[in-house]
């Protein structure tokens, strides 16, 4: 396949894993049966975009400096260095070859400040929470805050919380706090927040695409799903559901079983409640297994085909 070819077809697979794709996987109603594919899925289309896009522009950047890609680079640093330009080199060669390195540049940069960022307001929270909260009896790596709202959360770091409110506590029945705990404990073990710094990343360096955003709702909730299936096991889908719909009839679902920094509306938060609630009372469609394997191959393919395109050409 010609350099330009491959730049091409890597071009084309980056529009359509930037907007026409996710837009199909947002509205899908199989994700909420199996939450663990969606979410491999949605980690493979975000890798896959970054490297079509990074990858498109640099092999067209690179195509006048030789015959495959070693030779390219080998010749692009040494006409950097060195000179002279070849004959074929244009302005636009070095418009997109810096293209692709400033993309990439701001995409890591991006990643890391976000898990910075990140790591520095739960550190921040940390410090409020020994302040203002008490450990639970027999549960030490559980504090509660006197508020009279329902909240419910997890905060990661060295030593892990799970944090409670004293209204969450009158609220709820002790099997129904123990599905709670549960579920937040869940999100602790799987490293959920390390999956949302990623797509907040995601966002961050790419405001202007508005499927970053249904990116990171949709991965939001189903992350609450998989901790949701971590709690069902023990307490049952009848007392998680309970608790769920208790704490949204107190009209306070801001405040209850999500994370302190969550900035969605409450039209959005109370949205993703109802969802959960209804998955565990009425169930949800089951993935069949000619689905299943077709989202384990495409997901499979999105993380292998823009690698080995870019190396191979």
């Amino acid at each position: 396949m010609a350099v330009d070819t491959t730049a091409l077809v890597l071009g084309a697979l980056a529009v359509a894993l930037a907007w026409p794709i996710p837009l199909l996987l947002a509205r899908a109603t199989w994700p909420t049966a199996a939450p663990v594919l969606a979410v491999a899925l949605w980690q493979s289309i975000a890798l896959a975009g970054g490297i079509s896009m990074i990858g498109s522009l640099l092999l067209a950047g690179l195509q006048p400096f030789g015959d495959d890609l070693v030779s390219r680079i080998q010749g692009a640093a040494g006409a950097l260095f060195t000179g002279p330009l070849p004959p074929h080199a244009t302005l636009f060669n070095a418009f997109l070859l810096s293209a692709a390195v400033l993309l990439t540049a701001h995409l890591l940069l991006n990643l890391a400040l976000t898990s910075v960022r990140s790591r520095n307001q739960r550190h921040r929270h940390m410090e409020l929470l020994r302040l203002l909260s008490s450990p639970m009896p027999d549960a030490p790596s559980t504090r509660v805050i006197d508020h009279p709202a329902p909240a419910a959360y997890c905060l990661p770091g060295a030593r892990s919380v799970t944090v409670l409110s004293e209204g969450m506590i009158d609220l709820l029945s002790p099997p129904q706090l123990d599905a709670v705990v549960a579920h937040e404990r869940a999100h602790l073990r799987q490293k959920h927040h390390l999956l949302l710094d990623a797509f907040r990343s995601w966002k961050r360096a790419l405001p202007w695409f508005p499927i970053a955003t249904r990116a990171q709702d949709a991965v939001a909730l189903l992350l609450e799903m998989l901790a949701d299936d971590t709690a069902r096991r023990d307490a049952g889908d009848a007392v998680l559901a309970q608790a769920i719909r208790l704490v949204d009839d107190t009209g306070q679902a801001g405040a209850a079983l999500g994370a302190p920094k969550d900035r969605r509306t409450p039209e959005q938060r109370r949205s993703a409640l109802v969802a959960r609630e209804s998955r565990l009372e009425h169930g949800g469609r089951v993935v069949g297994p000619v689905l299943r394997a077709t989202v384990i191959a495409c997901t499979v393919l999105l993380v292998l085909v823009p690698p080995v395109l870019v190396l191979t050409s």
